[in-house]
C-alpha cells in the first residue's frame, strides 16, 4: 500500500546502469527493471526508485538530498561498499545517537549509511530518539 505523504520514491543519475545493478544488486540486494535505454528502476525490498541516464552526479556539495542507509554492522557495510567499488569520502564519526559515513557509488553520487550500534560507551538498544 502507498502511504499518503511519505516518501515513495528516489532517483539517481548514472551513466551505466550494468555498473549500478552490479554494485547495488551486490551490497544491497536491490532487483531491477530496465524501461528502455535510459531509465532503470530498482526495488530495496521496501521502496522503489531508479537511475535515469545522466553524467550528472549527486551530492550533497552541490545541493543533493543525501540518502541514508541503516546498517546493524556498519564496519561490515563499509568493507561490502568498498569491495564492491565504492569510496568512503567521509570516514566512519559519531554523532548524537549514532555513527555514520558517506560514500561516492561507482558513478560518483554521495550516499551515506548510519547505525545506532557500536557507540563508545552505549548500546543502541539504550538509544531513545524524539
Amino acid at each position: 500500500m502507498t502511504l499518503e505523504n511519505r516518501i515513495n520514491y528516489v532517483e539517481f543519475p548514472a551513466a551505466d546502469f550494468s555498473e549500478m545493478k552490479r554494485f547495488y544488486g551486490g551490497v544491497f540486494n536491490w532487483t531491477f527493471e530496465h524501461y528502455g535505454e535510459e531509465y532503470l528502476a530498482f526495488n530495496d525490498g521496501a521502496m522503489d526508485g531508479g537511475f535515469y541516464l545522466s553524467e550528472q552526479k549527486a551530492t550533497a556539495a552541490q545541493g543533493a538530498a543525501l540518502v541514508i542507509f541503516f546498517a546493524n554492522d556498519l564496519e561490515a557495510t563499509q568493507a561490502k561498499i568498498v569491495a564492491a567499488g565504492g569510496v568512503v569520502c567521509v570516514p566512519i564519526f559519531e554523532f548524537p545517537g549514532g555513527r555514520r559515513f558517506h560514500f561516492n557509488d561507482p558513478h560518483g553520487n554521495e550516499l551515506a549509511v548510519w547505525s545506532d550500534q557500536g557507540l563508545a560507551g552505549a548500546h543502541g538498544a539504550d538509544l531513545a530518539f524524539d
